[in-house]
């Protein structure tokens, strides 16, 4: 399964890297596009319920996003000079299996679309290339809106947010990040990790949120974490992991 949204190919990514990577002919090929900044936590969504499909099959997730490549000479307005400062290149992939009692399994997934909020963020696609869509007023609508959301999410999964022990978190911005601390009612600074990947690479969009993953399962991961992540729609997305000790 390959989630991208900064570049369109047919044949897609994992058919050009089939022969180089090995895969056997009856591979199943699962391209994913348009999900944005929630590609990984969507992504990691839909590949586990790939994965529980075909119990004891190996579902290869891989996120790759190239954001350089939406630098557009011909508009140099404040917003795609913002976002080609706050945005860079990055890839990551996760393998999940089911049936085997892993240490750290998926626990369960869920998505929250805002209607009326396609202005909020994503592409406009003309002929010259791909054009930023990306509202300064992200953090004040993560602040007023994402913890309803999330409540809703957790209790249709039975859970509360007194049952997060971790929030790992998409950071999209300094702002974001700060604006997720309030949203979850964390202490200012809580959301480390997320601001140390923000300040090595930069918003990657797709990826980030694994880069976050992966140092927090490196520190420890708790019982139960959450994932989130927003991304175009606009939509929040949600998965819950629990890591046996």
């Amino acid at each position: 399964m390959t989630v991208c949204s900064t570049g369109i190919a047919t044949p897609s990514l994992e058919a050009r890297v089939a022969r180089v990577m090995g895969f056997r002919s009856d591979v199943t090929r699962v391209p994913v596009f348009g999900l944005g900044c929630a590609g990984g936590v969507s992504g990691l969504s839909i590949a586990s319920r790939l994965a529980q499909a075909r119990p004891g099959t190996n579902v290869l997730l891989v996120t790759i996003e190239l954001c350089t490549l939406a630098l557009r000479h011909d508009e140099l307005t404040k917003a795609n000079i913002v976002a080609v400062s706050l945005f860079g290149d990055g890839a990551a992939a996760v393998i999940l299996r089911a049936g085997d009692g892993g240490v750290t399994r998926i626990e369960n997934s869920g998505e929250h679309l805002w209607p009326d909020t396609l202005g909020i963020m994503g592409w406009s696609v003309d002929p010259e290339g791909f054009g930023v869509i990306f509202r300064r007023t992200i953090p004040d609508f993560v602040t007023a809106h994402l913890n309803p959301a999330v409540t809703q999410i957790l209790a249709a999964m039975q859970l509360s947010m007194a049952d997060i022990d971790r929030f790992i978190c998409h950071p999209g911005g300094t702002k974001v990040v700060s604006a997720l601390e309030t949203a979850f009612s964390l202490n200012q600074g809580t959301l480390d990790h997320e601001r140390q990947v923000l300040a090595d690479y930069g918003n990657m969009s797709a990826p980030t949120v694994l880069f976050v993953l992966e140092r927090a399962r490196a520190k420890g991961l708790p019982e139960r974490s959450l994932l989130t992540a927003l991304g175009p729609g606009f939509t929040a997305s949600c998965v819950t992991l629990r890591h046996a000790a």
